[in-house]
């Protein structure tokens, strides 16, 4: 039963504009599950033949990018006060945190940012209101969001091409991989955060 739905599912013709919306909408809602969207199409590329490898990983690009350009978009016009939630200290420490960063490293931040989701939308959102330049950010953030969206469809790819099993294998083990090793990112990266390094 759940083989003949992940078979659907690659058929469909729905599978990538769905992909596309749930990209763009992990760019403001970081609970959206896109990249478990990107690694899942890229595992059933392999063991289903479709959606094709390259589709899903230009489909997630363009997203991203867009995703990410909205949200600088929102960070240049509307600032970092403007919701009650923005001045939240969690919120607020992350966006001074990317704020800092952001004038030291501008192109490494945006870069490394695009794999962390909320310090991807922290980060885009302040560099939007710190004024990074537009032609700047529009191609660090092109380029990041290409490198992730490779990186994610690749997982499930890899995974589905090691593991026998059919779809359901590959989708499972390809998500629970992904999910792994951003949930060791994201620890690495608080410890650092909480070291102040």
């Amino acid at each position: 039963m759940v083989e003949e739905l992940l078979t659907e599912v690659a058929r469909s013709p729905w599978a990538l504009p769905l992909l596309f919306v749930l990209v763009l909408g992990d760019a403001f809602l970081v609970v959206v599950p896109g990249e478990v969207a990107v690694t899942a199409l890229g595992a059933l590329a392999v063991s289903q033949g479709e959606p094709a490898v390259g589709a899903v990983i230009l489909v997630a690009a363009v997203a991203a990018v867009t995703g990410d350009a909205a949200c600088y978009l929102v960070g240049r016009t509307m600032g970092l006060e403007r919701w009650r939630w923005m001045r939240t200290p969690r919120v607020r420490t992350a966006f001074a945190w990317a704020r800092a960063r952001l004038e030291r490293r501008a192109a490494l931040v945006l870069f490394t940012a695009r794999f962390i989701p909320f310090a991807r939308l922290a980060v885009n959102l302040t560099a939007g209101a710190t004024g990074v330049a537009a032609p700047r950010f529009l191609a660090i953030a092109g380029l990041a969001a290409l490198a992730w969206s490779a990186y994610q469809a690749l997982i499930g790819a890899a995974v589905a091409a090691i593991l026998p099993g059919g779809p359901v294998v590959a989708v499972v083990a390809s998500v629970a991989l992904a999910v792994g090793i951003g949930l060791a990112i994201d620890a690495v990266l608080a410890r650092r955060l909480r070291s102040g390094r």
